[in-house]
């Protein structure tokens, strides 16, 4: 958690605390009508610790320095969704998931169903919306939460107050926690205290909380997610087993000539556990 709570503090003084250094340095210059040389030296190290002020809006993002081979526990868990899921996000590398710059969602997932990105406004206009979201491993719920509204697709809804939307979070045996996101509004089908199987439905596809269009969102982080800020947890490394892909799929977007975004990222569905063969 130091260094979490170091690299929140880093963003935060780049965003905050050095613009108003530098224009106080600035404005002290003028009224001096001198900039000695320690000034100047001052001014160019506020600039430069300006640079994690903009990774919050994605400009020189750097990943948050998590390393996936010795960051534990893992968790390996099915797909939260029997359709063919399309990754826009994931994966160990900022170029195939976002979320590597944030330190609870280091390795996340974004999971859509096709037709997506094509910024339509209406909900029904997305493959995802409204399709079943099911327990990605048997465990209790944590804490469950519901009755926040679908958000307008086709833009991102910097729903700062609410982000995780209408969610379900499950605690691992290990202690840990999953967390799924961006649920449809009134479809949550349990409550903190009870305890799943794998593959039970827990509530359907959404656009709830900061979001930009129907997809299922899924991270593993170590500290309890409930009524804690996001950002503010160490994220852990999500795997998915019994699917037709690698352990940790990747995601990615790519921006054609014509101006459009296409996903690149990879194509899942869920096979299922194979049967034993039967005894002769």
């Amino acid at each position: 958690m130091r260094a979490v709570a170091g690299w929140v503090a880093l963003v935060t003084a780049g965003q905050i605390l050095v613009p108003l250094s530098a224009l106080a340095l600035l404005v002290y210059g003028i009224w001096k009508r001198r900039f000695s040389r320690p000034m100047q030296v001052t001014c160019v190290l506020a600039l430069l610790a300006l640079w994690p002020g903009l990774w919050g809006f994605g400009i020189l993002t750097i990943a948050f320095p998590f390393d996936l081979e010795s960051s534990r526990p893992a968790a390996t868990v099915r797909l939260p969704s029997d359709e063919v899921l399309r990754v826009g996000w994931g994966g160990d590398r900022l170029a195939t998931n976002y979320h590597a710059f944030t330190p609870d969602q280091r390795w996340a997932y974004d999971l859509l169903i096709e037709p997506a990105l094509h910024g339509s406004e209406r909900l029904e206009d997305y493959g995802c919306y409204g399709t079943p979201v099911v327990a990605p491993v048997s465990a209790r719920v944590h804490h469950a939460q519901d009755g926040a509204p679908d958000e307008i697709p086709g833009k991102v809804s910097m729903n700062l107050k609410n982000p995780v939307g209408n969610a379900v979070m499950l605690e691992l045996q290990t202690g840990t926690y999953l967390v799924i996101a961006h649920l449809k509004p009134n479809s949550v089908l349990v409550k903190a205290g009870d305890d799943v199987a794998e593959g039970d439905r827990i509530g359907e596809c959404g656009n709830s909380g900061n979001t930009s269009e129907p997809h299922i969102h899924i991270h593993h982080q170590r500290q309890d997610p409930k009524d804690r800020p996001v950002n503010v947890s160490e994220g852990l490394p999500l795997y998915f087993r019994d699917h037709d892909g690698d352990p940790m799929p990747e995601g990615g977007l790519e921006k054609r000539d014509d101006g459009r975004y296409v996903m690149t990222g990879a194509t899942v569905r869920h096979v299922g556990t194979a049967e034993p063969p039967l005894a002769e």
